[in-house]
């Protein structure tokens, strides 16, 4: 340690850094008079002789652990590293660094450049040994500090939260209180928008569904006015973090936990980089304690939660998938009877494509064999009938039920709005006061607080309108007839307005789990049913061959075409089943070419006039044809004077066009002419009125 007068005039035409840290942005707003003291070394360097003094506070509510990059610390490494520096001034080592490298690359610098250091107890030379020594001391005693002052703080936490004690950040729908400690949010409101989420995800059983349920229903969920601390509450649209959230945290079902994440250090450009938040499994937990207070749900319906998350995340195994609605009606319930695993869907055809269920992992991920596969359509439709007749002996009880419950969800969403209604009156109760006790001519303010009050009486009004609207009776809407359903399950089922995701929800109440196997010598599907409750049942579906489809022609069509095919054109036939009611395979109306098709792939021959192949004609193109009547062909016909042909007695006259143009055919036709009766003219006739 050097005096005053040992500095020399080499150091004191340098320039002289304060170098000013707190560790926190909390000491930075709250510990003024350490930052008044820390600034005072400006006046310290003054008397020592430095004519130049500059100050580096870029490091305020930094840590000097090692853990974060300090600007500030790299700006004075880089003025020693230049030699403007003649000395370091800091209230104590722990200002510079609280981690023996960053100290000691400072103290190398400087005896490098001769620069000093300076603190509260005099001046020191790292040329020297004994300054040396006795700076290095300093610095391992502020690192050491650091460690035993945070061991301490993470010890005394730790044992706080072993007896579930610990005021930790609680979630939204749980609030710390100084008496009673910790408890239910005293908002219902909030409270509501909380059971909403587990009460959805009991009957939908999928996170993004029941996303979707509260968003049709404009539902809101709180959210912290600051981001960050649970005071005050903004009630916003609700998103699906919101639901997954709360779905995921076990504090919900009455566990206290700590020590979920962990920090994780590594080096970045040879400095020490710690990252925070890295969650940990959840047995891995420091502290999990089980009935610390009262839950919105219990632990086991919280494990069936996980379960059902964890399997309707794609790709995972184990448990059924939740119905989410598409065009297959068994996605997620197929297992392979070769494998074990799960069956996935494909679409094949055009968009939007038939429903084909495949068991092609092994393809995929060992280059193996496909196990099976097989079209949905006839297999969800034999599923449906099997469901259909399990349900039928129960459909009068489950009639009543979802009554029961289309009434429960009324009241539900009309509880719901009756607290959006209370909440909006607060609020505007609570604007009215401000604008009341506000000085009128103060018109910044009482104009804001006008405002603010208009809104509310807005929002009260909107709430009222909704509320009123959920009370009165819709004229216009159809009050479904259950009872009437249940006489009739096979209307219910395909009923328009009943999508695949309500069919689905129903199969998965029924169905643990169907097994599949294909049968290839019988050309048949074999689904072996896992029923709920344990009972087991087998299924038999016919697999269509190789080229067959489900938009074939319906038996009762192709036996009227083929009635119909040799006495009469393919427009007259598309005529009578379009009267008759049927339609073809796709659901369309028939055409002329949609009859000669048909006939073409079965193999059904009609009478030539039908080909359109300019070689025969029916009667009345033959009789448009020459110029005359159809009775003029008939005649002609029955008198031998032009060959025709029928393919059965009864059926429509083909002639050859070739025989329209022989010579006999001309003569008799030129014969009838002259002997057909003329009329007179009109030219010379006398009209029966005078012009007069």
């Amino acid at each position: 340690m050097r005096s005053t007068d040992s500095l020399p005039r080499s150091v004191l035409t340098r320039i002289a850094v304060v170098y000013i840290r707190q560790s926190t942005p909390v000491q930075v707003r709250d510990n003024l008079e350490s930052q008044r003291r820390q600034y005072d070394l400006v006046e310290v360097a003054r008397r020592h002789g430095f004519a130049r003094v500059d100050v580096i506070d870029d490091d305020l509510g930094l840590s000097a652990s090692g853990a974060v990059a300090r600007p500030g610390f790299e700006r004075l490494v880089a003025r020693l590293c230049a030699g403007e520096i003649g000395a370091v001034l800091c209230f104590e080592a722990s200002r510079i660094a609280r981690n023996g490298r960053d100290w000691h690359h400072i103290l190398e610098l400087c005896g490098l450049v001769e620069a000093r250091v300076i603190d509260q107890d005099g001046i020191y030379d790292p040329r020297h040994p004994n300054d040396r020594l006795l700076l290095g001391m300093k610095g391992t005693i502020s690192e050491f500090e650091l460690g035993i002052l945070r061991a301490r703080m993470y010890d005394a936490a730790r044992s706080k939260a072993a007896r579930g004690e610990l005021r930790i950040c609680v979630p939204i729908g749980y609030v710390w209180d100084r008496q009673t400690g910790l408890g239910f949010d005293p908002d219902i409101r909030v409270q509501e928008a909380v059971r909403q989420i587990f009460s959805r995800f009991r009957e939908l059983g999928s996170a993004r569904r029941v996303f979707l349920a509260l968003t049709a229903e404009q539902r809101c969920f709180p959210r912290p006015s600051d981001g960050r601390t649970i005071v005050s509450f903004d009630w916003t649209p609700i998103r699906y973090r919101n639901v997954i959230s709360v779905l995921k945290n076990p504090f919900y079902a009455g566990v206290y936990s700590y020590g979920k994440s962990e920090s994780r250090a590594e080096i970045i450009d040879g400095h020490v980089r710690k990252t925070y938040g890295h969650r940990r499994p959840m047995e891995e937990w420091e502290v999990f304690l089980k009935g610390h207070h009262e839950g919105y749900i219990d632990w086991s319906e919280f494990e069936r939660n996980q379960a059902q998350l964890a399997a309707n995340a794609y790709g995972k195994a184990g448990g059924k998938k939740s119905g989410r609605g598409g065009r297959a009606l068994l996605t997620g319930l197929l297992t392979c009877g070769r494998c074990g695993r799960g069956l996935a869907v494909a679409y094949a055809g055009r968009p939007p494509g038939r429903p084909m269920y495949r068991c092609d992992r092994p393809n995929l991920q060992l280059g193996l064999d496909r196990c099976l596969g097989f079209g949905g359509t006839r297999v969800d439709a034999a599923i449906a009938q099997e469901v259909l007749r399990v349900v039928e002996p129960m459909a009068i009880e489950a009639s009543i039920e979802a009554e029961r419950m289309i009434e429960k969800g009324l009241r539900e969403r009309a509880r719901v709005a009756e607290l959006d209604l209370e909440q909006a009156r607060y609020e505007a109760s609570l604007a009215e006061r401000r604008y009341a006790a506000c000085d009128p001519d103060n018109r910044l303010i009482a104009a804001q607080l006008e405002k603010s009050w208009e809104t509310a009486l807005q929002r009260v009004q909107a709430c009222e309108a909704r509320l009123d609207a959920m009370s009165a009776p819709d004229a216009g809407a159809v009050v479904p007839d259950l009872a009437g359903l249940a006489a009739d399950l096979k209307a219910a089922w395909n009923a328009p307005g009943v999508t695949m995701h309500a069919r689905q929800r129903l199969v998965r109440t029924l169905i643990a789990d169907i097994v599949a196997d294909v049968d290839e010598e019988a050309r048949e599907v074999i689904l072996t049913i896992h029923w709920q409750g344990g009972q087991h049942s087998q299924l038999r579906v016919r697999k269509p061959r190789t080229g067959e489809h489900g938009c074939r022609t319906s038996d009762e069509a192709m036996a009227v075409i083929r009635s119909m095919a040799g006495r009469w054109s393919d427009d007259h036939i598309a005529a009578s089943l379009n009267r008759m009611g049927m339609h073809t395979g796709q659901g369309k109306s028939w055409t002329g070419k949609r009859v000669s098709s048909i006939r073409r792939v079965n193999g059904i021959h009609a009478h030539f006039a039908a080909y359109k192949d300019g070689k025969w004609r029916t009667m009345l193109e033959a009789a448009t044809e020459l110029g005359v009547t159809s009775h003029v062909i008939r005649r002609l016909i029955k008198t031998g004077e032009l060959p025709a042909r029928q393919v059965v007695p009864g059926a429509p006259w083909q002639i050859r066009v070739a025989d329209l143009q022989a010579k006999n055919v001309v003569r008799a036709l030129a014969n009838r002419r002259r002997r057909s009766p003329r009329r007179p003219s009109g030219q010379d006739q006398m009209s029966m009125f005078s012009d007069s």
